[in-house]
C-alpha cells in the first residue's frame, strides 16, 4: 500500500489526532505539558488507556513524568501504556528503549478522497441507526466481545459529540453480522469501528457496511475518510485499498517490559 511521508506531514497527523480524541473520547483525560493522559476505568480499548504526547519537542523530566503517569494508571487499576506517533519526543522513545520497555501492535492511519472515488449504488439502503443501545448490542456481538462491556462502549459511543452513523447488517435469521461506526467532523469522516463476524467473512459484507459510511459521509459533505487498521491485518488492508485507501502514519504502544 502506498506510504505518506510522516515526517513532512505533521500537520495532517494532528489534525487526525485531535480529530480521532473526538472521534473516540476517553472519560478523563489529564495533560502534563503536551502529554495527554487518557484513561476510561471500565473500557479496555488501548486507544483510551494510554499517554500520547503531541509536541516532538516537549522532553523534559521523562522519567518523572512516566512515574507520575503509571500512578495514575495504577490508580485506575491498569498498567502504563504509550502510544507512540510521529509527534512523540524522541528522547521519550529513546527512554523507553533503555529502559526495557515493549513495542508492540503497530497501527497504520490510513486516509482516502471521498471526493475522488466511486461508491457502489446498492448501499444507499443500509441506514444509519440512532440506536445507541443496538448498535451496542450489535458491536459486542460481532467482535465476539464480552457483554459486560455494554455500559462501557454505550459510554463511548453516547459521549462522541459529532455527527455519528451507526451502521449494522443483521441476518434475518442470526442477527448482526456486520457494524461500522463512523463518525463526521467536519470535513473528515473516521471509521472508528468497522468489523464482519467471523463466520460471514468473506463474503463482502466488509466492502458493503463500508462504502455504506462513506456514502453517508460524503452526502452529509465529509471530503476526506481516514481509519486506523492494525499493520499485519492484510484482509483488511487489501479492503481498504480497493477504496483507494494510503498511509498518512503510523502508530504503536510501549509497555513495560518483565525487567522494566
Amino acid at each position: 500500500m502506498p506510504s505518506a511521508s510522516t515526517d513532512q506531514n505533521l500537520p495532517l497527523v494532528r489534525r487526525l489526532e485531535a480529530v480521532g480524541f473526538r472521534a473516540w473520547p476517553a472519560t478523563s483525560v489529564q495533560y502534563d505539558g503536551s502529554w495527554q493522559i487518557r484513561l476510561s476505568g471500565g473500557h479496555p480499548s488501548k486507544r483510551l488507556n494510554c499517554v500520547v504526547a503531541l509536541d516532538p519537542s516537549d522532553s523534559r523530566d521523562i522519567a518523572v513524568r512516566l512515574e507520575k503517569a503509571a500512578r495514575k494508571f495504577e490508580a485506575h487499576g491498569r498498567p502504563i501504556l504509550v502510544r507512540e506517533t510521529p509527534l512523540t519526543p524522541k528522547p521519550l522513545i529513546d527512554r523507553m528503549r533503555a529502559d526495557g520497555w515493549e513495542r508492540f501492535e503497530e497501527v497504520m492511519t490510513l486516509t482516502c478522497d471521498l471526493t475522488a472515488i466511486e461508491l457502489p449504488e446498492d448501499t444507499l439502503d443500509h441506514l444509519p441507526s440512532h440506536d445507541v443501545g443496538r448498535y451496542v448490542d450489535a458491536d459486542l456481538i460481532v467482535h465476539g466481545s464480552d457483554p459486560a462491556l455494554k455500559p462501557a462502549l454505550a459510554e463511548v459511543v453516547s459521549a462522541i459529540k459529532p455527527p455519528s452513523g451507526l451502521f449494522v447488517i443483521e441476518d434475518p435469521a442470526e442477527g448482526p453480522v456486520a457494524v461500522a461506526l463512523c463518525v463526521q467532523d467536519n470535513d473528515l469522516a473516521s471509521i472508528m469501528s468497522l468489523a464482519v463476524k467471523a463466520d460471514h467473512r468473506q463474503r463482502g459484507l466488509g466492502l458493503e457496511i463500508l462504502t455504506a459510511a462513506l456514502r453517508w459521509a460524503r452526502m452529509r459533505g465529509a471530503r476526506t475518510a481516514w481509519l486506523q487498521v492494525v499493520a499485519d491485518n492484510a484482509p483488511a488492508l487489501a479492503l481498504y485499498a480497493k477504496l483507494g485507501f494510503v498511509e498518512a502514519y503510523r502508530y504503536a504502544y510501549w509497555r513495560k517490559g518483565a525487567n522494566a
